[in-house]
Parts: C-alpha cells; structure tokens; sequence
C-alpha cells in the first residue's frame, strides 16, 4: 500500500517552463508555464487515445483512462504497464485478448478543457448501478477545502491547471493535477485500480466544473460524494440524481449547494463558524471554468 498523502510536485523542472514576456506596463517579466504534452495510450496491440497531459503518473493516466472507458474490467489482470519517454507513450497489457475497434470508432466529444472524450455509449455500466449510502459531513468538506487549496501546487505555481483529490472523511489522500480535468480523475481511477483502493468510503474533489463526465466517471469508479468549488452542468446533475451520487458544488468558504444525494449529507458544522472567501477571494482561474 503506497504511502499517503500523495501531493503535486510544483518544484518539478519537467513539469512547467520560464517563459518570459511583458506585463501590462511593457515591463520584462518571467513566468512559470505549465508544460502540455501528447501521450499515446495503448491497449495490448491496439492504440486507443492520444491525450494531452502535464506528463506526470503517465501509466496512471492510461490505466484510469481505460478502466473508466470500460475498456479494462474489474477483474482484469494486467500483466504489464510500460511506459516509454522517447516516443511519449504508454502500453498497457493485460491476460485477456482485447478488440475495441468499434467502440474507438464511436467517440463523442465533451464539455471541458483540453477536451475530454468519452465513446459513443458512454452511459453503458449506470444501469442498475447502486452507490454505497455512506454519509459525508459538511465539517469534512469545510475541513478538505481549507487543506487542498492551501496545499502547494502546481496551480499555485503556475495556474492554468486542474485539480483532483481522493479524500477519505476530512484527509486528502492522492492529489493529482493536470491541464484536463477528465486527465486527473483518470489518475486517481489509475492509482485505485493498481492499488487496489476501495472506493465506498471515499470523496472525489475537484476544482473542475461538474459535467456530464465528471459525475459519469465519478459514479463508475464507486465513490458516492463529487464535490467542487465550481459549477454544475444540467445534464451532470440529472445523471447524478440517476444514480444516486451526492454533488455538491460552488464550495467557498461558508458556502455550498448540494443538488444530488442530500440525504447522505450530515450538516455537523456551523457556517458562520468558516471564514468567508468572498467572491474574489482564495483559488480561482483554472479550476473556475
């Protein structure tokens, strides 16, 4: 079992470049950018997807991105996870003999930064899909927005960039970040599935909207409560209302709204007792949008 809390590395050099420029008085000024990179993810024989990504937990990405692609089961046994540097991509081998021609030939493109992509059944595996009733405390979420957006980070360092964590009651376990949203939750969903990690207990946070594909892979990987400091899509919140997932979002400060799975909510903590943001106040920019 891997050691936790798993944290952003802003301090790493592959990661973001100094670009220098000019402000808005024509001053010289040099800034940390985030580096965007393609990375190739192969199934056995077969290539997959092409994404962009900031080039960190590459084989975190493919696994999370297959297992929540339904490309990789449950119960597959994956026999190898090689990644490769030079030519920027990841294969994934597994037991079982696989052929997803037809299903990469059916893709839909989502809402979303970097733009995500889901096939063209993306809703295959909701059906009958149960969530575990595990409750979540308003004093946990107050208690995880303070430490997840105070944590040093790549965001901090540089903007530009999204966050996801996987929390268990009010303690961040494995914060990952990247230039797509869908990119981080793939992560988390890589680094369970290798690991093993059960979800019933746990709490996705992100600093992302909460889209249609948001809640669609939240709800696949198993965990009952999404929560975000930014906003809903119509469509994220009828999926999770059909299936069960509590989602909470526009986190600041005192303030939240829960659309789906109020009942799970245990409001312990009082408002007034958390310090106000304010509209302009706090972490902003790239997880907003």
């Amino acid at each position: 079992m891997p050691d936790f809390p798993i944290l952003p590395n802003p301090t790493d050099p592959r990661l973001t470049r100094a670009i220098t420029g000019t402000d808005h008085t024509g001053a010289q000024t040099v800034i940390s950018v985030v580096e965007e990179r393609p990375l190739t993810i192969y199934l056995n024989a077969q290539e997959i997807v092409t994404a962009m990504t900031i080039g960190d937990y590459p084989e975190y990405l493919a696994l999370g991105f297959l297992r929540n692609q339904g490309m990789l089961r449950p119960d597959d046994v994956v026999t190898g996870v090689d990644y490769d540097d030079e030519i920027e991509t990841v294969v994934v081998r597994t037991q079982r003999q696989t052929s997803y021609e037809d299903k990469v030939k059916k893709k839909t493109r989502t809402s979303g930064c970097a733009v995500g992509t889901v096939f063209g059944d993306m809703m295959e595996g909701l059906e009958g899909l149960t969530l575990p009733a595990t409750p979540v405390r308003s004093s946990w979420l107050y208690a995880l927005a303070h430490k997840i957006n105070t944590t040093p980070s790549l965001y901090l360092e540089a903007g530009a960039i999204h966050g996801t964590t996987l929390c268990q009651g009010d303690t961040p376990l494995v914060y990952m970040e990247d230039v797509g949203r869908h990119n981080a939750v793939d992560k988390i969903s890589g680094f369970m599935f290798q690991h093993g990690i059960p979800a019933a207990d746990k709490i996705l946070y992100t600093t992302g909207r909460l889209t249609s594909e948001m809640v669609i892979k939240t709800a696949l990987m198993g965990i009952p409560v999404l929560a975000s400091r930014s906003g809903f899509t119509a469509w994220g919140v009828e999926i999770a209302r059909q299936v069960g997932l509590t989602l909470i979002g526009r986190m600041r400060g005192q303030r939240f709204i829960c659309l789906s799975g109020e009942d799970r909510l245990i409001r312990d903590a009082d408002p007034n007792a958390q310090p106000d943001e304010g509209r302009k106040h706090g972490r902003k920019g790239a997880g907003d949008d």
